[in-house]
């Protein structure tokens, strides 16, 4: 089981709260964000949030139970987040990510560890799941790739590296540059990822290298941050990314989700 986590007292009281109510309403939770990652890494940091990882059917329940106890409850955004209100503090219902990737599904829970966090034993993500959904953040303000390389370091060795990759698909690459950053960030350490998973990378690299390119106008970089790859969606002609595929997104939810970006935030 992974490490007991010591969390600031800041809202604590409240994060316990939400967790009994959940429990008591048997809907089915993954603890999330810091406190997840923490418990595998040991990196504590104060939070005013609590990340639950719920599956999309279970979220407008999960409103309804917190609304009966008197609590704020809504969508942030409809396509990944939802939202519980206590003064300064509030709970994050995440069931996608921003992007549109990284539903929460059946794997999360099946693999799930449990630790002592918030003085209870709770259900905690996956770390090829954190992973997974962490690898895509990289907008300017924020980066997630320390939490990434610390995550290899602690437990890169007991990974499930056969699910992580197959979480990827054809977004390998994404988990590919983590993977390169962890060597640089940690060379004494490159062993903590497998051999054989780095030269299957590299032989993935090789192969698509040596294919001719095609004529695809389309920018995935709009999945990595909402913000900092306007410009090509808007004024160079690029598709975006979150709009193909199996993308969890409708163009509706994509203008709600680009206009909460903010404005220092937006390139001019």
């Amino acid at each position: 089981m992974p490490a007991t986590l010591h969390p600031a007292p800041q809202g604590v009281d409240f994060y316990r709260h939400a967790l009994e109510i959940l429990d008591d309403s048997g809907i089915d939770y993954l603890l999330g964000g810091a406190f997840a990652t923490g418990t595998y890494t040991g990196v504590e940091r104060d939070t005013k949030d609590l990340d639950c990882m719920l599956r999309r059917r279970d979220v407008d329940a999960a409103l309804k139970a917190f609304r009966d106890r008197g609590f704020k409850a809504e969508y942030a955004f409809t396509h990944w987040l939802a939202k519980i209100y206590h003064g300064d503090h509030f709970i994050d219902l995440i069931y996608c990510a921003g992007n549109g990737l990284c539903p929460v599904d059946d794997h999360w829970f099946a693999n799930s560890r449990r630790a002592r966090v918030l003085g209870r034993e709770v259900p905690i993500c996956p770390p090829e799941e954190i992973i997974w959904q962490k690898a895509y953040i990289m907008e300017r303000e924020r980066f997630d790739g320390a939490d990434i390389n610390h995550l290899f370091r602690s437990v890169g060795k007991k990974l499930d590296w056969k699910r992580l990759l197959s979480r990827f698909g054809e977004d390998w690459r994404v988990l590919y540059a983590h993977m390169v950053l962890f060597g640089f960030v940690y060379p004494g350490e490159r062993d903590k990822i497998p051999e054989d998973v780095m030269t299957e990378m590299a032989q993935r690299l090789a192969v698509e290298s040596a294919k001719p390119i095609r004529d695809d106008k389309v920018c995935k970089g709009t999945l990595l941050s909402r913000a900092q790859y306007l410009p090509d969606i808007e004024h160079w002609g690029y598709q975006d990314a979150r709009l193909q595929g199996l993308r969890k997104i409708t163009e509706t939810e994509l203008e709600v989700w680009t206009a909460g970006i903010d404005p220092h935030q937006r390139p001019v």
